[in-house]
C-alpha cells in the first residue's frame, strides 16, 4: 500500500534524528528534512532555513490537499516554521504559484540561517529563483573551513559567496569570491556583515572565463576576431592555495561557454593553472547524468594536457540529509591536490 505524504515526512524525519542532533550541537539550523526524490515523492522538497520552512515542488504542482497535509505535520513535528511553498513545476523551474494574501509580507522578509555556526541571509521569495543557500553544497563548505585556515582561496561562479564566507570565517589568510550577477554578490557582501570575519572578502564582479584567464596568466583579450568584447575587470596574475570551482550546469557568454557534460575542461585548464603547485582544487559537477568515473578521468587527462600532476583525488558526498538510493549523488564534489 502506498504510504501517504506524512508518513513519508515522519519517516525521512526519523531517519535524520541523530544528524539534526549532530547539526544543532554544530550551531546549524540549516539542512533538507525531505528529499522527494529518494524518499517516495519525486520533484518535491523540504528544506529548513532557520525560522522559514521552504516547500517547492519541481516536476507537478503539489495539490492543495497535500500541501496541507504537510503544513499540518511540520506545525506538530516543528512548530514555529513560516511555511512557504514555491511551485517550480514549470518551464526552467521558475517559481509561478501566487502565495496567500497573508503569506506574501513573510515571504519576502529578510531571515537568517546558520550553518557550521555561519550566519547567511535568506528570503523565500526574491528577484531570482533559488534559495541563496544550496544546502547540498554544505560538505564543500565544511571541508573548505576545515581547509582553508592561513590559506589563499578563490571562489568561482560564487553566487552568494557561502563558500568564500566559509572560508574567511575558518581564518583564510585572503579569499576572492568572483561571480557576474550583481545581486547575488551583493547579498555575499550581505552574509560577510553578517559575520565577525577576521578579514574583509573581494568581491569581483565578472564573467569567470575573462577573470580565471588573467589569474591564470593566459590573459584575455580586449578585442577577439576583430569583435570588441564586452567591459571586464582588469586582474593581475596570482595562484592560490585553494580553487573552489562550481559552475551552473550551461551557459554562454561572449567569451565562452559553461557546458558541464560536453566541455568542463574549459573551466577547469584555467581554473587549475590558478592553483598553487601543492594546492587544492575542489571541482563540483550537478548534472545528474554525468559519470563520476568519466568524468574524474576527464579532469586527469586534461591536467595531464595542462602540465599538471593530479598528486591525490578524493570524493566528497553530500551529508545524510541528501540522501542517495545509490550512492552516487547528482552534486559530485571531487578535491583535487595538484
Amino acid at each position: 500500500m502506498p504510504q501517504t505524504l506524512p508518513s513519508q515526512l515522519a519517516r525521512a524525519l526519523e531517519s535524520r534524528s541523530e544528524l539534526l542532533t549532530r547539526l544543532h550541537a554544530e550551531d546549524t539550523n540549516t539542512y533538507r528534512l525531505f528529499h522527494g526524490s529518494v524518499e517516495g515523492s519525486p520533484g518535491l522538497t523540504v528544506d529548513r532555513y532557520g525560522d522559514l520552512l521552504l516547500v517547492q515542488s519541481f516536476h507537478q504542482t503539489l495539490p492543495p490537499e497535500q500541501l496541507s497535509a504537510l503544513e499540518n505535520f511540520y506545525t506538530q513535528a516543528l512548530p514555529g516554521l513560516d511555511c512557504i511553498y514555491n511551485d517550480r513545476s514549470q518551464a526552467n523551474s521558475r517559481i509561478c504559484n501566487e502565495l496567500p494574501k497573508a503569506q506574501i509580507a513573510p515571504a519576502h522578509m529578510p531571515r537568517e540561517a546558520r550553518e557550521l555556526g555561519i550566519r547567511y541571509r535568506i528570503q523565500a521569495r526574491h528577484a531570482g529563483q533559488d534559495p541563496w543557500l544550496f544546502l547540498d553544497l554544505r560538505a564543500g563548505r565544511r571541508r573548505v573551513m576545515q581547509e582553508a585556515p592561513g590559506k589563499n582561496v578563490l571562489n568561482l561562479f560564487a553566487y552568494t559567496c557561502g563558500v568564500g564566507i566559509a572560508a574567511a570565517k575558518a581564518g583564510a589568510s585572503f579569499v576572492m569570491n568572483v561571480d557576474f550577477a550583481e545581486s547575488a554578490l551583493s547579498i555575499g557582501k550581505e552574509n560577510g556583515k553578517l559575520n565577525a570575519l577576521p578579514g574583509r572578502p573581494r568581491f569581483i564582479q565578472s564573467d569567470a572565463f575573462p577573470a580565471l584567464r588573467q589569474l591564470a596568466g593566459l590573459g584575455q583579450a580586449e578585442r577577439v576576431r576583430g569583435k570588441r568584447m564586452p567591459p571586464f575587470p582588469k586582474l593581475e596574475a596570482r595562484q592560490f592555495d585553494l580553487v573552489f570551482l562550481d559552475p551552473p550546469r550551461y551557459s554562454r557568454s561572449p567569451f565562452g561557454v559553461v557546458d558541464l557534460v560536453n566541455d568542463y575542461p574549459a573551466l577547469f585548464k584555467p581554473a587549475l593553472l590558478c592553483t598553487a603547485e601543492g594546492g587544492t582544487l575542489i571541482c563540483c559537477n550537478n548534472v545528474a547524468h554525468v559519470n563520476r568515473e568519466q568524468w574524474a578521468d576527464q579532469l586527469q587527462r586534461s591536467a595531464l594536457k595542462a602540465g599538471r600532476k593530479i598528486v591525490d583525488m578524493e570524493w566528497l558526498q553530500p551529508e545524510a540529509d541528501f540522501p542517495s538510493s545509490d550512492g552516487q549523488p547528482p552534486l559530485k564534489m571531487l578535491l583535487l591536490r595538484v
